[in-house]
């Protein structure tokens, strides 16, 4: 309750601030455009005596309305936008303070816990002695009762829970606590960490509530008494308590060391490249101290919303709440420092909790990537894998740069990756009329997936790679997937020597016959690699593990109509054995698409038959030399 008072005070003395300021501003205009007026009046005065002819009387006033009106204008813009700087300066100051009182009342809270908790020590140890005259020891290390210093976690992530079904008990708990409204901060912590049995449990049931809540969309009443459910929420509404305020407060109410970092954010807007210079990429976020060690905790990047609902369900109102998948994004409870280091940067080096801090540089040459890049366990095993690429200068690769990424065995099976390019200062995506997606050659060797970007001119360029992990049978249903961005590139291409040719025009994605092997459990026999250097003549030929029907190829030269390149391509399926036979019409570049269908997938449930699936596509160089 004390804490409740010293928040409506603080807030009581906002709305008195704000209303001086405005009051202030009013005051200050009025005199001015009172003064003003007066001029432009005795000015209109003065030159209405030295005019005798009715006409230009006339004009005259026309001519005073008009700058009166001007006048006006002028300075209702003026006096807006000086309310405006004035409401944002305002506002910083308000945040200031509101997290300057949670910072003072948090410390309260932790020590009125600590003081209880150890009251209730000494008499748990009272009774165990007295039970039977020995005192049994404490096995599970006890909470610090002052906030440790920063230092790298000893356990990963992965250790301390590896999948985040271990909590859909307390998740449970969240969202249900999260349909109701409390009175004060004290119920609210206690309906949420009640029957929690562990530090990481509360900061898990904190951080699913805040991302549950969807606070950006809640209504609130205008006339809302401090006392009042949403009162308790008021800082968010009125914009001076953010996300990380919030979960630190609710923290120490739960008895949990909490800090709120500030530094730089690869957010919004943010593109690979970009240097942190002045304060538009700030950002903040929390430490939490649960299971030995400070962890990070990025609420709002953990927010996501109610997933096929436009809002939560009232509470009682079952039914339709059980059919609700709250989303959330699991990265940002309790991120590893190695990886969190990639998106956000602290002010203060020790609380990046690496062994090794890195520079701002260095954070700003790290490449661009999102959570599911980490989710999918993505990695990068070129260590000069940087945000910016540089092409080739010299040389037979010459404006050409290549980005590889690496997958884990387990996710060899199962990701997809795509990509796009466009020039990095405009939306345009396209050269000469040809799609820049044909300057990149993207290719699958065990596992790595690489993207070699020939650049058709000088200049930026923004390649984006996204992926989507999915099996065999969704892949052959044709179904259109979704693809998400992975990660982000720069590349600079700073002088051309030779001249690029587009791509032939072939379907999407990867180069090579890994995708048939993995989709299709189509083994090649004769050509392992996504590049054929061939003579005039060419055979293919692959092995089906299981039963495929309907195979097409289709052949693809810049500059030649598909259709005329159709005769020069043919198959033939003996047993388990696919060849495809080609002749080239003339030299150059060629692109081979194959398609196929499973036996099993030609007629579905509804009796319709499948449309052949793309499987595989090969780069083909002919000429006499080879």
């Amino acid at each position: 309750m004390k804490h409740r008072k010293e928040e409506d005070d603080l807030y009581r003395r906002f709305a008195r601030q704000r209303e001086e300021e405005e009051r202030r501003i009013r005051d200050e205009f009025r005199d001015e455009w009172e003064k003003e007026l007066e001029r432009l009046t005795s000015r209109f005065e003065r030159e209405m005596q030295m005019k005798r002819k009715r006409d230009d009387q006339n004009v005259l006033t026309l001519r005073h309305q008009q700058e009166k009106e001007d006048l006006e204008k002028n300075m209702t813009l003026r006096r807006d936008k000086k309310k405006e700087s004035l409401t944002r300066k305002m506002l910083e100051h308000e945040r200031a303070a509101t997290a300057a009182l949670v910072e003072k009342q948090s410390h309260e809270m932790l020590e009125l816990i600590n003081e209880k908790r150890s009251e209730y020590m000494q008499a748990e140890s009272l009774y165990l002695d007295s039970n039977d005259g020995s005192y049994v020891e404490e096995q599970v290390q006890p909470y610090p009762s002052i906030a440790p210093n920063p230092a790298p976690p000893a356990l990963s992530k992965f250790q301390v829970y590896n999948d985040p079904v271990e909590f859909s008990n307390v998740d449970q708990i969240a969202i249900s606590v999260a349909q109701e409204d409390q009175k004060t901060f004290t119920d609210l912590v206690r309906q949420l960490v009640g029957r929690c049995g562990s530090d990481i449990e509360k900061a898990r049931t904190i951080f699913r509530w805040i991302t549950v809540k969807n606070l950006n969309t809640m209504s609130f009443d205008e006339n809302l008494r401090g006392d009042t459910p949403m009162g308790l929420l008021r800082g968010i509404k009125n914009g001076t308590e953010s996300y990380h305020v919030l979960f630190k407060r609710l923290c120490s109410y739960a008895g949990l060391h909490c800090v709120v970092i500030k530094g730089y954010s690869k957010s919004a807007g943010y593109q690979p490249g970009v240097r942190f210079e002045d304060n538009r990429f700030r950002n903040s976020w929390n430490a939490v101290y649960v299971a030995g060690a400070w962890r990070f905790v990025q609420c709002n990047w953990g927010a996501r919303h109610l997933v096929n609902a436009k809002e939560a369900p009232k509470a009682g109102n079952k039914a339709k709440s059980d059919s609700l998948r709250y989303e959330y994004d699991d990265h940002y409870f309790l991120t590893d420092p190695k990886e969190f280091i990639y998106e956000f940067f602290p002010l203060q080096p020790e609380w990046q909790l690496l062994k090794n801090p890195i520079t701002l540089q260095e954070f700003e040459e790290l490449p661009f990537v999102r959570s599911l890049f980490f989710r999918y366990g993505l990695y990068f095993s070129d260590t000069n894998t940087k945000a910016v690429m540089y092409t080739d200068s010299t040389g037979l690769s010459s404006g050409a740069a290549t980005v590889r990424i690496a997958m884990p065995t387990h996710m060899q099976g199962s990701l997809i990756f795509h990509y796009n390019l466009k020039f990095y200062d405009s939306d345009g995506d396209s050269f000469d009329g040809v799609s820049l997606k044909r300057f990149v050659m993207q290719s699958v060797v065990g596992n790595m997936v690489a993207f070699r970007v020939h650049a058709p001119c000088s200049g930026a360029f923004l390649l984006d790679i996204f992926a989507n992990a999915v099996t065999p049978k969704e892949y052959l249903t044709g179904e259109p997937m979704k693809f998400k961005s992975v990660c982000k590139f720069k590349i600079c291409c700073e002088d051309l020597q030779t001249v690029m040719v587009p791509l032939p025009d072939c379907a999407s994605g990867e180069w090579g016959p890994t995708k048939a092997t993995r989709l299709f459990g189509l083994v090649p026999i004769t050509h392992q690699d996504a590049l054929i250097f061939a003579g005039r003549e060419l055979e293919l030929q692959f092995r089906m593990s299981r039963q495929l029907t309907d195979f097409m190829a289709t052949l693809h030269k810049n500059g030649v109509e598909e259709k005329r390149l159709s005769k020069f391509v043919s198959h033939n399926v003996s047993d388990d054995i696919v060849t495809f036979s080609i002749s080239f019409p003339e030299e150059g570049q060629y692109g081979l698409d194959i398609y196929t269908r499973e036996m099993t997938s030609v007629l579905d449930s509804s009796g319709e038959k499948h449309l052949l699936t793309h499987c595989c596509k090969y780069l083909i160089n002919s000429s006499k030399r080879n």
